[in-house]
């Protein structure tokens, strides 16, 4: 199975002037623990990482010191996340039939989990990561007014891996590119073009690191992990 790292994010709302991914996090970077949970799953062969040019020194120097075992591209990410997917869609061997997306900020996500997306990729053209959502949610206006409470029993809280059928979600990119639209994750293009996308079980652990909130808690999840 190919992998797919979006790793372009900025650190602006972890109140750092580089990209998030290099902050450290027990001793590692951000994106170490990403790509090491990737190259430990049974079903990853191949990883593309999307990020821009001033990263790729620090990204090489992480690849080199992990000393994986299975090989990892450098692609030129866009000016949004969906560019840069598109791109690394582009990048893919040309082998690829199905591809994984996995936010470089999810660094929590186990082998598992991406293990058990490409095992139901085998069976569907899209799908994500989510989990049933647990806090009632209220739709609201401009002025800060509740509109209305969706039944939370059709709720679920999108994640990643997402995967998809690598020629059916180029081609939704390229619908994209030529009419403009602007979406939040793969799954939504997907959606956008009359697909189909099925959930996978994901986990409650599997948070993405946005804030220094966030971090903290990653230090505390995988501290108890490891004991």
């Amino acid at each position: 199975m190919y992998l797919l790292i979006p790793a372009a994010g900025s650190g602006r709302r972890m109140n750092s002037n580089r990209n998030k991914l290099l902050l450290n996090l027990l001793g590692q970077s951000i994106i170490s623990w990403t790509i090491q949970a990737a190259t430990t799953a049974n079903c990853i062969s191949w990883i593309g990482i999307i990020s821009q040019p001033d990263d790729w020194q620090d990204f090489e120097e992480i690849i080199e010191q992990l000393k994986l075992n299975k090989p990892v591209k450098l692609i030129l990410g866009g000016s949004t996340r969906q560019e840069s997917v598109y791109n690394g869609l582009r990048a893919l061997p040309a082998s690829a039939s199905q591809v994984l997306i996995h936010d470089g900020a999810r660094c929590l996500a186990t082998p598992n989990l991406f293990d058990s997306c490409a095992e139901t990729l085998l069976h569907t053209d899209g799908l994500i990561a989510a989990v049933p959502v647990k806090d009632t949610i209220k739709i609201v206006n401009d002025n800060n007014i509740v509109q209305s409470t969706p039944d939370r029993r059709q709720l679920w809280a999108a994640q990643t891996p997402q995967g998809f059928d690598v020629k059916l979600l180029t081609q939704c990119h390229t619908q994209a590119v030529s009419k403009a639209w602007q979406v939040t994750d793969d799954a939504a293009l997907f959606e956008k073009c009359g697909l189909e996308v099925s959930i996978v079980q994901g986990e409650e652990t599997n948070l993405k690191i946005t804030t220094p909130q966030d971090l903290a808690i990653a230090e505390f999840i995988l501290k108890s992990r490891n004991g």
